[in-house]
């Protein structure tokens, strides 16, 4: 284990944060926030410093990183973000350590699961914040570290492959700075074009950011306690339509620029992500007709939802607890699907479904002829055992997290439904941010414990992280020489 290499890395994420915390204090200064401004300087202060110390100390050192140290530098990092990031919060008096921790993990790893009851309580420049930690986390910050920093590593690949979500990691260009930077650019494009199109919406420069960070990101965090609900028909269908377009592999956005159009569009996994949206979208208008009367509202209704559930975004329209079951039973379903490998959103991801359907067709198909070569493809290229055993494996400790974290929270809050307790394990651990029972699209996660807070916060980094990391983090093979 390369630990000088380790902690370096870390310390230049610390800076990378304390960076990005100038941004929301200058929005506090801008809405003479000036206690809360104070509270961002000291925390950018104390989180530079601690990073600086870390550069001075392990300048010296071997630069090579290898699988493990890929592995554990993503899952430092990022536990890092968290704590550190809850600074702010926790300085300024807003909220507690505990929730400030869980609110600052829910943002970076783009669940969008709240703790704040009144939105409106809290300061300009700490939402603001928050919001930016998604758009930061969306993409990743370790994808951003090597995007903006020059290269000094050996084996940046590694970091790469444990940040980036999907079941496989594929460079668009031979340098590896250079696909992190093609990423990071098409994903600031398609930003400003949202916000460009919220602007012309009505509403205001802040709130433009707001929504576009939260949609961008994929994760949630808004201005109201109600959502979306109150905003207009043309602002509603806005975040819809780009909560689908960052629910898609960005690699299909490089072909598309690169003239390679065609390419894009054979994409199984782009069709069967649309395909899931508009087949539940169209079920479920059927089942919320009655409701809403209005072809138009329920259409966009179902829409809104369906998109939102299937990113992970979390933002609503509409309290879908009080539809049908029919409905509602589907939109459970799509709790666990997420979106494309290589986008903002979280979940399964549609490609370990096609490819775990795959396996399973391949198994039943030896079966019947045991004699039988089976192959399993994917986007027209043949998928190798390992990822086929990775994605099989995948599942099982999916599974497992699932059981746990739900055993846990039954454990520490016996007298809250067993429907919200699974649901918010499955929100969490799919970064999705809203749930059924009490913790409904315009409800959040206040009432739980300190410690079921805690339980929640590491779900939302094992989804986020897609559970390998973390694991391998508590592993003593990871830490040993060699």
């Amino acid at each position: 284990m390369n630990k000088r290499m380790v902690f370096y890395t870390l310390g230049l994420i610390l800076e990378i944060e304390a960076a990005a915390m100038l941004l929301p204090a200058v929005v506090s200064l801008l809405y003479r926030e000036f206690d809360v401004f104070g509270s961002f300087m000291l925390s950018v202060l104390i989180v530079a410093v601690l990073g600086a110390a870390l550069l001075f100390l392990l300048r010296k050192r071997n630069r090579t990183i290898y699988a493990k140290e890929g592995f554990v530098i993503v899952s430092l990092a990022w536990i890092s973000l968290a704590l550190f990031g809850a600074l702010p919060f926790i300085i300024s008096g807003q909220l507690a350590p505990v929730d400030a921790v869980f609110e600052i993990a829910s943002g970076f790893t783009t669940t969008g699961a709240s703790v704040i009851g009144d939105l409106g309580s809290v300061s300009r420049g700490l939402l603001f914040w928050r919001s930016a930690t998604h758009w930061i986390g969306g993409m990743g910050v370790l994808v951003l570290m090597m995007a903006i920093l020059p290269s000094d590593t050996d084996g940046s690949v590694h970091i790469l492959r444990a940040e980036v979500p999907g079941p496989t990691f594929g460079k668009l260009v031979p340098k590896l700075r250079k696909t992190a930077l093609i990423l990071y650019l098409i994903y600031i494009f398609i930003t400003f074009i949202e916000i460009v199109m919220l602007l012309c919406g009505g509403i205001g420069v802040y709130e433009s950011f707001i929504y576009a960070f939260g949609t961008a990101g994929t994760g949630g965090f808004g201005l109201r306690s109600n959502s979306l609900t109150d905003y207009s028909p043309y602002v509603q269908w806005v975040i819809a339509a780009f909560m689908i377009v960052f629910g898609v592999n960005f690699n299909l956005y490089y072909l598309v620029l690169m003239g390679k159009i065609r390419s894009a569009l054979k994409s199984r996994e782009l069709w069967l992500y649309l395909g899931i949206i508009i087949a539940s979208s169209g079920i479920i208008s059927l089942h919320i007709w009655s409701i809403y009367r209005n072809i138009g509202d329920t259409v966009r209704t179902s829409v809104f939802q369906v998109a939102s559930i299937v990113t992970t975004t979390g933002y609503a329209t509409a309290d879908f607890n009080t539809w049908d079951g029919v409905a509602k039973g589907l939109m459970f379903i799509l709790f666990f699907v997420g979106g494309c490998a290589g986008s903002t959103a979280g979940g399964i991801k549609i490609a370990r479904l096609l490819l775990l359907g795959k396996t399973i067709r391949r198994d039943l198909r030896h079966m019947i002829h045991p004699h039988s070569v089976g192959v399993v493809k994917f986007e027209g290229r043949r998928v190798d055992d390992n990822t086929l055993r990775g994605v099989t494996s995948f599942f099982v400790l999916y599974c497992v997290v699932l059981a746990a974290s739900f055993l846990l929270l039954s454990l520490f809050e016996p007298g809250v439904d067993v429907e919200t307790n699974v649901t918010a394990v499955m929100s969490t651990l799919n970064n999705v941010g809203p749930g059924f029972g009490r913790i409904g699209p315009y409800l959040g996660y206040g009432f739980y414990s300190p410690a079921s807070k805690i339980v929640l916060s590491l779900a939302m980094l094992l989804g986020r992280l897609e559970i390998y990391p973390l694991i391998l983090l508590l592993s003593p093979e990871t830490w040993k020489r060699r």
